[in-house]
């Protein structure tokens, strides 16, 4: 764990990693492209001189590309050529496919992603940087130099094995850190339960409404994504704010209940990523496409965490308050009883009505009533 913790923050520094692979003719430099700095694509093109992009099969689907596969779509590797510049490689990897270039292509050939250069964009998940890394294979660099900065700590090393089982591993646990009461002006009776995934990266809270002693049963219960711009600012493009308010009051009049607050901001992308995706909405994308433009899925988000979090709370049975269904089987599939399922509608208007439209159509969210509504 140590080891992938320092392995994020060389990353966002803009250093490479060596990223070694059970073929060892597989391994590779890795660096992010977000942020690359002009030194370290110098760096790798003088160890190694064949330098690539690697994005996820999302991103090569949004920009046309494929290879030959059988089974899951895999991520690819490009050929980046000699004047590729960190600027544009960061554009190859966020840009719509309306604003490349039409003109010679930037990569030389296309290909599976490699084990080691997996691993590198597992990392980029992780580290909520966008899913896409500059890598150097090792069969072209210069073994010495390369040995003598691993071993003077200039380039930390590590291995993709170790990579899959932090990124990998399925059923996170969290652990309870701290709780205090913290009255809410919708709910008074409300206590903050503070959580901490064991790989340290994530961190939640559940919100907990009225006296657990007296919570009715099935206990109300809402999942609730932390949405900065839609909880804190009242962003008009998503119906979040409205939900988590919603959630809150009907924790209150219902006599408690339980919302758990997840640190999985835009869909499990990140804050910075989220921007981006509505930079690519302003170009004419639905959010699904702007994300999956990015390199991402159309919802990155695991609901491991908050099932954990619902049976540390001994909760067993719950009114499950969302539109989402992937939420319901979620909590089924973690063994948790959903008794009763209840909407939880926002205000429809222009800025959202693509978001929610493309939620229902795309994602199968149970929100065909809110569209019913008059746009404000």
């Amino acid at each position: 764990m140590h080891k992938v913790e320092r392995a994020l923050f060389e990353l966002r520094r803009g250093r490479a990693l060596y990223v070694t692979s059970s073929n060892p003719s597989a391994s590779a430099l890795v660096a992010a492209a977000e942020g690359l700095p002009d030194e370290t694509l110098a760096q790798l093109r003088a160890l190694c001189g064949d330098v690539r992009l690697v994005v996820t099969h999302h991103r090569g689907q949004a920009i046309g590309l494929t290879v030959q596969h059988t089974g899951s779509p895999p991520n690819l590797s490009l050929g980046l050529n000699t004047e590729a510049t960190p600027t544009r490689v960061l554009g190859l990897s966020t840009a719509s496919a309306a604003r490349l270039d039409t003109g010679a292509p930037e990569w030389r050939d296309v290909r599976k992603a490699s084990e080691a250069e997996d691993a590198g964009l597992q990392l980029m998940r992780l580290g909520r940087l966008i899913p896409a890394v500059v890598t150097a294979p090792l069969n072209a660099c210069n073994a010495q130099v390369l040995e003598q900065m691993i071993a003077d700590g200039t380039i930390l090393s590590l291995d993709s094995e170790g990579i899959e089982e932090v990124v990998g591993t399925p059923g996170i646990e969290v652990t309870h850190v701290t709780e205090a009461a913290v009255p809410l002006a919708d709910a008074e009776h409300a206590r903050f339960v503070f959580f901490r995934e064991t790989s340290g990266f994530l961190e939640h809270v559940a919100v907990l409404i009225g006296t657990q002693e007296e919570w009715p049963d099935p206990v109300p219960v809402r999942l609730h994504s932390a949405c900065l711009t839609g909880d804190l600012f009242g962003s008009l493009k998503c119906d979040c704010g409205d939900q988590l308010r919603g959630a809150l009051r009907h924790f209150a009049e219902q006599g408690g209940g339980v919302l758990v607050y997840l640190a999985q901001e835009g869909r499990g992308i990140g804050l910075g990523n989220k921007i981006r995706a509505y930079a690519l909405q302003q170009e004419g994308l639905d959010t699904i496409d702007a994300d999956g433009t990015l390199g991402f899925g159309a919802d990155e988000r695991q609901f491991d965490s908050a099932v954990r979090i619902l049976k540390h709370l001994k909760i067993n049975r719950v009114q499950l308050l969302t539109n989402n269904p992937e939420k319901v089987k979620a909590v089924e599939a973690g063994g948790i009883e959903v008794v009763e399922r209840v909407a939880l509608h926002g205000t429809l208007n222009r800025h959202n009505l693509r978001y929610v439209t493309a939620k229902v159509n795309r994602a199968g969210h149970w929100l065909v009533d809110m569209l019913s509504q008059k746009v404000e």
